[in-house]
This record gives structure tokens, C-alpha cells and sequence, in this order.
């Protein structure tokens, strides 16, 4: 059992399980009846997005120094409030349960889910 760390829309690996969507804003226009059937995702959890007024600083982060700064911004944001607690109840069920998180962005190294994927592993959670 595990957590995959996913672009949402893309093709489902086969055992994947359940897609949780980590986005502040669902996907332009795809109607919502269709989200799963698309490869966006199944259940959506925006609290564990950025801010939108950190979102967009993480976009224009150019420098390595500007992207540390917004990962730790999100850090501070995803610890300081319930989703600390979401990321402990993720990591439990991924003994137990297979299931993906995901965002949209093209590339992990400069997106949010590689934050989240390091705060889950920090927690033991068993990632693909």
C-alpha cells in the first residue's frame, strides 16, 4: 500500500486507487460530474493548496533561494492549521490503503507536491 505523488489529468497508473486533489481551484472548464472520469480527481482537498497569495509567489520563483522561501512559507501554512493533521491521517492510511495526492503543475521539482511529498515521507508514509 501507498501514496502516489501525481500530476492530476494525467493517465491513472492501474492500482493507483483514489485520486485526492491538493489544488486551490478545481479544473477549468471540465464540468465536475466528470473530474474523476477525467483523471483530475476523485475527492478535492484544497487545504492542503497554497494560498493563493503564496501560489502565486511560488510561480515566479526563479532562483533556487526563491523557491526555498516559498516552501517554507507553505510549510508554515500546512503545519500551523488542520493540515498537519490531514498529512498524520494520509500517512497512517497509506499502510493500509493505496491512493494518490496530485496537483496540476507539469514539473514536481517546482510545485507544491514536492513540499507535500517530503512533509508526508517526514510523517512515514509509504510513498511510490
Amino acid at each position: 500500500m501507498s501514496i502516489s505523488i501525481v500530476r492530476l489529468g494525467t493517465p491513472r497508473a492501474a492500482d493507483e486507487g483514489p485520486r485526492i486533489g491538493t489544488v486551490r481551484r478545481p479544473p477549468r472548464g471540465v464540468p465536475k460530474a466528470e473530474f474523476a472520469s477525467r483523471d483530475y480527481y476523485d475527492t478535492w482537498l484544497p487545504l492542503l493548496a497554497p494560498s493563493a497569495e503564496l501560489m502565486a509567489g511560488g510561480k515566479t520563483a526563479e532562483s533556487e533561494s526563491d523557491w526555498a522561501r516559498f516552501a517554507k512559507r507553505y510549510r508554515a501554512e500546512i503545519e500551523g492549521g488542520e493540515g498537519g493533521r490531514v498529512l498524520d491521517m494520509l500517512a497512517l492510511l497509506s499502510a493500509t490503503s493505496h491512493f494518490a495526492v496530485g496537483c496540476y503543475c507539469e514539473d514536481e521539482a517546482r510545485c507544491h507536491r514536492s513540499v507535500l511529498r517530503k512533509m508526508l515521507e517526514e510523517r512515514g508514509a509509504v510513498l511510490r
